[in-house]
């Protein structure tokens, strides 16, 4: 199992397009990936990176932290990929 911590630092936060472009980010990969919001240090609200719905749950703005652990045969090709999308803000313009 491979684990990060990412800071949603697109302005808007995990809205619906940035949630979308997740899930098909998370649905090319075999390896389980859940999501939690981190509150107080504390993981909250596990959600399944391959559902949107439950993504949209997690209500996570600019400056949440979202801890993912990716578990499978590709999780590290998984997991650098999202970390990617985190840095690049979802591909959002400033």
């Amino acid at each position: 199992m491979k684990e990060n911590t990412l800071d949603i630092i697109n302005k808007l936060g995990l809205h619906a397009r940035a949630a979308s472009k997740l899930t098909t980010l998370c649905a090319r990969y075999k390896s389980k990936i859940v999501f939690c919001k981190l509150i107080n240090n504390e993981k909250k609200q596990p959600a399944d990176g391959k559902s949107i719905m439950a993504l949209m749950l997690l209500a996570a703005g600019k400056g949440s932290q979202l801890h993912v652990s990716c578990e499978g045969t590709d999780e590290d090709e998984a997991l650098a990929a999202i970390s990617e999308l985190f840095a690049n803000r979802f591909d959002e313009a400033e």
